[in-house]
């Protein structure tokens, strides 16, 4: 018994040991796994890594440009030209900078002054893109190709709002064409390359990657720039941005520098845009962009609470100008733009460049919020000019305002109706109507919004008001029904704009 109880323990002692011999075991396996795994992932990784760029940068390298311009401009000073040994890379550039242009005194010397940008070629026939500020004033355009043949261009069309040209050249034989990729696909964190001529120096290859998407750097109205960190300097601008495809997505614009060199923050207009102005540079020689008829602003939280919304969304319309689209489709100042064409207006500054890429004569569907609901209105688009929009007015049909001065603790104004005197004083139009500012508290939520005597209130809380009574009748509703802020219509110098003021 003893010896068959020993057994017994052995054999305990042994499934112990073998129960923790399988656990290691088991761990061994589940480590070897997770190694094979992570092995896997970093072959993945390294697969999505290229470990050069050399194929795609000689690939890509005979579509792209370099772009001499050259002006003449007026003289002022006796400045020589740098002494550069013969032989040098630079020797050329520094030439044709200055012209080798016989140096005098006075202010009526004129000389021709050179700068560089790049380009790329879109068309085997010679069409080639470049940025508007590469050729803006120019007097010559030449076009340099990789194999350093040089051509004169012409300027078939140009958009200084997305700061796009597009250039023609004529050579005896196809050239190599860029493939257009979709911008809108791009992710940030992607491989870029960007090509092109910095300082003058041609053929120039840098890489790095998206760095954000959708930037708005205050260019122009309709600013959506890719931002990346691939090294882009003076004489990039006009040059392409490549995927790891071969494809270009961008056009290389602008950098953001404390020194005038590359800091890692540059800025290329995504092809989504630049594909439509081309079409229509090549096409018309111009740009086509929609027009709506608005003047808008931005929903800020303090807004949207006012209106109802759930959150800061959407166009504010300030504004609409007379005999425009919108005023054909019943739009109003106070509706919030919520869905353009199907598409959302997440925020003001995406409506502009919706509405600018529909085509004109197209009836849109557009959702506003007005008064605490949604309401579906159609618009039919018309052209936008290059003049500008008019601002809106009000219509002269009021009763004559109290001329007497209120004193509106609350946000901190003192308003007055407007009396001829005051239309004098303040220079206000005759068609003009509401409730003149004359004075502002510094510590009320009026001066923290900006407001200053000759503003004129239009509306309170989306209701016209005429006389300083009934701002204050309306703030005290506000007040009384715990409402944080009241929003205000304030007309300034023609100038219809929403705010909303802390009570």
């Amino acid at each position: 018994m003893q010896s068959v109880q020993g057994r017994r323990r052995l054999t305990a002692g042994s499934q112990v040991a073998l129960g923790r011999s399988s656990g290691m075991a088991g761990i061994g396996l589940l480590v070897t796994a997770l190694a094979a795994m992570l092995c896997v992932w970093a072959g993945a990784a390294r697969a999505n890594t290229p470990d050069s760029f050399a194929d795609l940068a000689e690939e890509m390298l005979p579509k792209v440009v370099s772009i001499s311009t050259s002006q003449v401009v007026g003289g002022g000073g006796t400045a020589e030209a740098p002494q550069i040994p013969p032989g040098t890379p630079f020797e050329d550039l520094f030439r044709d900078f200055f012209n080798n242009n016989p140096r005098g005194n006075g202010d009526s010397q004129r000389r021709r002054a050179a700068a560089f940008g790049s380009g790329f070629i879109i068309d085997p026939s010679g069409y080639i893109v470049t940025n508007n500020h590469v050729i803006d004033g120019a007097d010559e355009i030449t076009v340099i190709l990789h194999d350093d043949s040089r051509f004169p261009a012409k300027i078939i069309g140009r958009d200084d709002k997305t700061d796009i040209a597009l250039l023609k050249i004529e050579s005896d034989k196809p050239l190599p064409a860029i493939r257009w990729g979709d911008s809108n696909k791009a992710r940030i964190g992607d491989w870029v390359l960007a090509i092109g001529g910095p300082f003058g120096l041609g053929g120039t290859v840098t890489a790095g990657i998206v760095s954000s998407l959708k930037r708005n750097i205050n260019a122009g109205p309709y600013d959506n720039f890719i931002q990346t960190d691939a090294s882009i300097n003076r004489g990039n601008s006009g040059g392409p941005m490549f995927n790891v495809r071969g494809e270009v997505i961008g056009v290389n614009t602008a950098i953001f520098s404390t020194t005038g060199g590359s800091v890692g923050i540059g800025f290329a207009v995504p092809s989504a845009i630049v594909q439509r102005v081309v079409t229509q540079l090549r096409e018309f020689g111009r740009t086509k962009r929609g027009w709506l008829g608005v003047r808008i602003q931005t929903v800020t939280d303090e807004i949207a609470d006012n209106l109802g919304l759930d959150k800061a969304q959407g166009a504010l319309i300030a504004s609409i100008t007379k005999d425009g689209p919108a005023e054909a489709a019943k739009i109003e100042p106070g509706d919030v733009v919520l869905t353009f064409d199907g598409k959302p207006v997440e925020s003001m500054r995406e409506l502009p460049r919706i509405v600018a890429e529909t085509p004109i004569d197209k009836k849109v569907p557009l959702e506003v919020w007005r008064k605490g609901k949604k309401v579906t209105l159609h618009v039919v688009i018309g052209e936008l000019e290059e003049s500008g929009v008019e601002a809106a007015s009000v219509k002269p049909d009021a009763p004559t305002p109290d001329a007497g001065q209120t004193e509106i603790d609350e946000i901190g104004l003192t308003v007055t109706g407007i009396t001829d005197a005051l239309r004098e004083e303040y220079g206000l139009p005759a068609e003009l109507r509401g409730v003149l500012i004359t004075g502002v508290s510094a510590s009320g939520g009026a001066a923290e919004k900006g407001l200053r005597p000759g503003d004129v209130v239009v509306e309170v809380g989306q209701e016209e008001v005429r006389t300083p009574a009934e701002i204050a009748a309306k703030v005290t509703e506000a007040r009384d029904s715990g409402r944080k802020s009241v929003l205000l219509l304030v007309n300034r110098k023609g100038d219809l704009r929403f705010f909303a003021v802390r009570i």
